[in-house]
């Protein structure tokens, strides 16, 4: 295991020790040492259990020594199996509750009995909650709010997870002799921000040792289908996965209709009728009368493309992909993202569909945290991540002092780190530049969290709300306005500070805040953590034709999420973004450029 995974092991051992109201002492000793160890690099740790020093790092004992020992030769420790197992699930189930920590859990499993969260609903259902010393009548209705959005979220899942799942199957798909194609469609293919269930369009014909193969896959809790054109399987995770298999010969549709979205097919159908096809997940038929459908086709390819769309082999040839799928009813091929019923089609029938941004178009990122604040890996080992990606820079940007709770930076903290940053640089110990920064609290009236002369002693500032998030619409939106408006702000981060499948975003008017950004030469960025992908990318398409310029960020909190600009490149193609409306695919140049003058300039963009 590395130092991260370790950390992981040993914060959810210091929890089940404080659900099971152990010794506080005992607890805070297994989540002090998860912080000691996010705070030393990797190769430091690798060398001190090799050399068995372990206990010559001030706040690690020797029983803590030990079990980090194991965990890092074995990746097991027989302590944490054998803890899991002493302690009800419905207990550990709780924790995903807002609301709700240890110590309260704790409190209503013992005073009332309470070991599921059916059974917690309940108890505040009639109110024995409230009751208890410590909750109150706010409490409780906090945790029922709680409860019934758990319920309402856990039917849906986060993009970035479903990935996960869905990869190594259609790897595992591709790699059967009796596939002759396979991909993953619906929801998770169109980039939503959260997917319901995973789809699989298989074409084979020998399909018995398909279906077994997935069925059989790792983690499958449940066969809830099995048949010769269908299988379907429920994850532990509780996502579910349909494998829908076709002839090889309908697949091009049966990818397209299952990639959706219904609006989209809705036009997409509503546009062959008047063609004289009919189009489903089965093929292209005639509408009426005795015409051949490749008549129709060719027809169509006739008539309706325009000469930059490259039809299909021959007038008569099957359609064999989704790009002459869309050809013969005179179309350029549409992405996945972008098929959502928004004027995609229309965009597509004109040649008006944008080059949209990509992964590799990607030079850096700026929105990114280190140990010095609530981060897991130290500046060099996010710089090296960083360089290991190809990047040209990296932006650092801890929390400042108001976030308390993120081990926010004073000045005196904050100086000492932009002259870390400044020596990294001198050094030439890598290539990727690397840019001091700052994500600095905007206070509840819309002031920054640090003064002037702070401010301009760095790169850039992101400039974000982390606290009071029941102001008023009206309050919020002029208290982001004020620190737009602050000459300092670089770029505005995650907007509305929302967490997908756990909190929803606090009240805001998107309209007027991208104004002020546009106005005031502010970048807006796009969370690209998995739990935020913030600024939602129904707002990008018209703020980036007006001119707002984007910052897809990843708000890494360790070196893995940096990689996290997957999932944020999904909500800008679905924004219809292009590689020129994203200030992190320019050159290191361009950026310096753009930091040091506040103005962007096309003529310095490579």
């Amino acid at each position: 295991m590395n130092k991260n995974e370790i950390a992981d092991v040993l914060t959810e051992i210091g929890t089940l020790l404080e659900l099971k109201g152990e010794n506080p002492f005992k607890t805070r000793a297994y989540l002090s040492g998860a912080r000691v160890l996010e705070s030393i690099e990797q190769e430091e740790l690798d060398t001190l259990v090799r050399e068995e020093r372990l206990k010559s790092v001030k706040g690690i004992g020797d029983a803590l020594a030990q079990k980090i020992g194991e965990l890092h030769t074995t990746g097991r420790l027989e302590f944490f199996e054998k803890l899991k197992a002493s302690i009800e699930p419905g207990l550990v189930a709780m924790l995903e509750v807002p609301g709700l920590g240890p110590k309260k859990i704790k409190a209503v499993h013992d005073q009332l009995g309470v070991t599921t969260i059916e059974g917690l609903a309940a108890a505040c259902a009639d109110g024995r909650v409230a009751a208890l010393a410590g909750f109150g009548e706010k409490s409780q209705e906090k945790i029922l709010a709680g409860i019934r959005n758990r319920e309402a979220y856990g039917k849906r899942h986060l993009w970035w997870e479903a990935q996960a799942v869905a990869a190594p199957i259609v790897a595992g798909l591709r790699a059967l002799p009796q596939v002759a194609r396979a991909e993953a469609a619906g929801s998770l293919r169109r980039g939503m921000e959260t997917v319901g269930d995973l789809d699989f369009i298989v074409a084979a014909t020998d399909v018995v040792p398909v279906v077994e193969w997935f069925v059989s896959q790792p983690g499958v809790k449940e066969v809830t289908a099995r048949g010769e054109t269908k299988a379907s399987v429920r994850f532990e995770s509780g996502l579910q996965a349909d494998l829908r298999l076709v002839p090889v010969e309908q697949f091009a549709f049966a990818l397209h209709h299952f990639t959706g979205s219904k609006d989209h097919n809705v036009q997409m159908r509503q546009r062959a009728l008047a063609r004289g096809l009919s189009l489903s997940e089965w093929g292209l038929v005639p509408a009426e009368g005795d015409e051949t459908v490749k008549a129709k086709v060719q027809s169509a390819q006739v008539s309706g493309l325009k000469s930059q769309v490259s039809p299909p082999a021959s007038p008569s040839a099957p359609v064999a992909s989704e790009a002459e799928l869309f050809a013969v009813l005179g179309l350029h091929f549409i992405p996945p993202e972008l098929r959502e019923g928004l004027g995609e089609i229309e965009a597509a029938e004109a040649g008006e569909l944008p080059r949209l941004v990509e992964v590799g178009d990607l030079r850096g990122a700026f929105h990114n945290h280190t140990t010095a604040s609530d981060g897991r890996n130290t500046l060099s080992e996010m710089t090296a991540a960083a360089e290991a990606l190809g990047w040209d820079y990296l932006g650092i940007a801890d929390h400042s002092k108001s976030s308390f709770q993120a081990k926010g930076l004073d000045e005196e903290r904050l100086a000492a780190q932009v002259a870390e940053i400044r020596a990294l640089n001198a050094s030439g110990r890598f290539k990727t530049h690397v840019f001091a920064g700052t994500e600095c609290d905007i206070l509840p009236d819309g002031r920054l969290d640090f003064d002037d002369a702070v401010l301009a002693a760095l790169d850039y500032v992101v400039v974000s709300v982390h606290n009071v998030f029941n102001q008023s619409s009206a309050d919020m939106t002029a208290r982001i306005i004020r620190a737009i408006e602050h000459p300092h702000a670089t770029m505005l981060g995650h907007l509305t500070g929302r967490l997908l499948l756990r909190r929803e975003g606090y009240q805001v008017d998107v309209t007027k805040i991208v104004d002020a950004a546009i106005a005031n030469g502010v970048v807006i960025e796009l969370n690209a953590s998995p739990w935020r992908l913030d600024m939602d990318w129904r707002h990008w398409r018209k703020a980036a034709g007006r001119g707002l310029l984007c910052a897809i960020n990843p708000d890494a909190h360790e070196t893995a999420g940096l990689s996290h600009v997957g999932a944020g490149i999904n909500s800008a193609r679905k924004g219809w973004l292009t590689k020129e409306q994203v200030l992190n695919t320019r050159s290191l140049a361009a950026v310096k450029s753009w930091l040091a003058t506040g103005h962007w300039s096309l003529a310095t963009s490579h």
